[in-house]
């Protein structure tokens, strides 16, 4: 998917880039809806409630579309995940926040349909890893709420578990703070004929761990310095890397959260790293986006828009069967990931706002 090879990121680049995420981290987004992301001032609201295009170039937005822009501003700032009821403003945007470009919602019968066939692909896949003593390590990174368990979960769920591993690793012990940084990663990467999916990865150290305080900006530029060698490493050593991140919009994110606090089923889900993200939100951005471009090379960044779940968890899988040459492949059911949600991680920074 990649047009162009990118260049690793130099030390005094990595230093950079560790310094504008720990100066935007340090100042956490207390008037989130005024700094929306996709500063989506410019979009009305239909009468669904759902954003609609936005006014030509050159066009005043009107007073009612101010004044529900403002509305929405103040809805964001004083979100509460155990507030007596979502604001009904920030429940009709979510779908298409972030700039989104679908309104419409699959069918679920034809995501199904769709599903059923990308699963069979999948058991493919993992019979050739088998066969052919291959490696295969998946990296799920993304917005908190974006859905990287359920796009495991569909994507593991008919698979052998003998040779399929989920790697989901709590803080580190006091013992492996004080070890290589990559040095737990390590024990869970996929031995032959195996494949390994990190539910977040050493990637935390990028994003998540500068944003939260937990490290020092002098580790996270060593880590963007180091990962693109440890990462090469692996690739030279014959494992096929993948590095997804899911994005979501604002307003989506809210009302995900908003859903697992009032769902006794999914509350587990919501941790202190969730419950801190939306005042953090402009950071999470800057640190993302200067994560991919540090860390794009030698092995791309897919960048999938993750509003609806369905179109989500096609665009992932189909994205890695795109690339991997298993025997048996049905190219005409694999397709082609969607464009408008599957992105090169380049594309995706170089995106126009929405």
């Amino acid at each position: 998917m990649t047009k162009k090879p990118a260049k690793a990121a130099t030390k005094s680049q990595a230093k950079a880039v560790a310094k504008a995420v720990a100066k935007s981290a340090a100042k956490p987004d207390t008037t989130s809806g005024a700094k929306s992301e996709k500063k989506s001032r410019s979009a009305k609201v239909d009468r669904a409630g759902q954003a609609a295009v936005k006014p030509a170039p050159g066009k005043p937005i009107s007073a009612k579309a101010g004044r529900t822009e403002e509305q929405l501003a103040k809805a964001i700032a004083s979100f509460a995940v155990d507030a007596p009821e979502l604001s009904p403003l920030i429940a009709a945007r979510a779908y298409r926040s972030g700039g989104y470009p679908y309104s419409d919602r699959p069918k679920r019968k034809v995501y199904e349909k769709e599903l059923h066939g990308l699963q069979i692909e999948l058991l493919k896949l993992q019979e050739w890893v088998k066969s052919t003593h291959e490696r295969v390590a998946i990296v799920f990174e993304g917005r908190d709420a974006a859905g990287k368990g359920g796009t495991i979960l569909r994507f593991t769920q008919h698979l052998n578990p003998r040779f399929v591993r989920i790697v989901a690793l709590d803080k580190p012990s006091s013992v492996e703070a004080g070890q290589w940084y990559f040095q737990r990663y390590v024990a869970h990467l996929p031995p032959r004929g195996e494949i390994a999916i990190f539910d977040r990865s050493w990637y935390n150290r990028a994003v998540i761990e500068p944003v939260m305080g937990f490290c020092t900006p002098q580790e996270t530029a060593h880590f963007l310095e180091q990962v693109p060698t440890f990462e090469k490493m692996l690739i030279d050593d014959g494992i096929r890397l993948f590095k997804i991140w899911l994005d979501i919009g604002r307003e989506m994110q809210l009302k995900r959260l908003y859903e697992r606090h009032i769902d006794p089923l999914k509350r587990w889900k919501l941790s202190p790293v969730d419950l801190a993200a939306p005042a953090r939100w402009d950071a999470i951005s800057a640190a993302r986006d200067a994560m991919i471009g540090a860390t794009h090379a030698p092995v791309p960044w897919s960048v999938v828009r993750a509003n609806d779940k369905m179109r989500a968890r096609l665009g992932v899988i189909r994205q890695i069967l795109a690339q991997i040459p298993y025997e048996g492949r049905d190219d005409r059911l694999v397709g082609v990931p969607d464009p408008a949600i599957v992105l090169d991680g380049r594309e995706f920074l170089e995106r126009p706002a929405a």
